[in-house]
This record gives structure tokens, sequence and C-alpha cells, in this order.
């Protein structure tokens, strides 16, 4: 049986623990609870168009900087500066 399962396994491209961890998982079924793709889309969708190669940096700046406001219980001082860098 385990002659068979390497043979199997080799078949496939992967190795025999590789092969003996599918099988038992099948058997098993896997844990939890799998998540439906679609719950990824559309988590940064916004009116405007982005350019994350671009403008990545600027993006993580404002995330952190209102990050830290949130979490100090800050005003949006300054908010209109950041907007205004906006293209």
């Amino acid at each position: 049986m385990q002659r068979r399962a390497q043979a199997k396994a080799a078949e496939l491209g992967i190795s025999f623990a590789e092969y003996v961890r599918r099988v038992i998982a099948d058997d098993l079924g896997q844990p939890g609870h799998k998540v439906d793709i679609s719950a990824v889309f559309d988590l940064g969708a916004s009116r405007e168009a982005t350019n994350v190669a671009r403008d990545k940096h600027r993006m993580l700046d404002e995330a952190a900087w209102e990050d830290y406001q949130r979490k100090t219980g800050r005003t949006q001082r300054g908010a209109g500066r950041a907007k205004a860098g906006r293209r």
C-alpha cells in the first residue's frame, strides 16, 4: 500500500508526505469554514481610480495618520493639507 501511495505521489509530482497530508485532510475534512472569495472584492473600492504603484507611499502615510488620529482621539487638523495633495 505504501509503494502504491509513493507511486501516486510521484505521479502527482508531490512528496509522499504531502500526499499523505492531502489524503488525511480529505478524509477528515477541512477545519473551520471557507470564506467565499467574493468577500475580498470591493475592500478597496473608491469613487476615484487609484494608482497604487505610483501613490502607495502617500496612501500608506494617509492611512497611518488617520489611524493615529483615531487612536489618540485627535481632531482632523491638517486634513485639508493631505487632501490638497491628491490628484
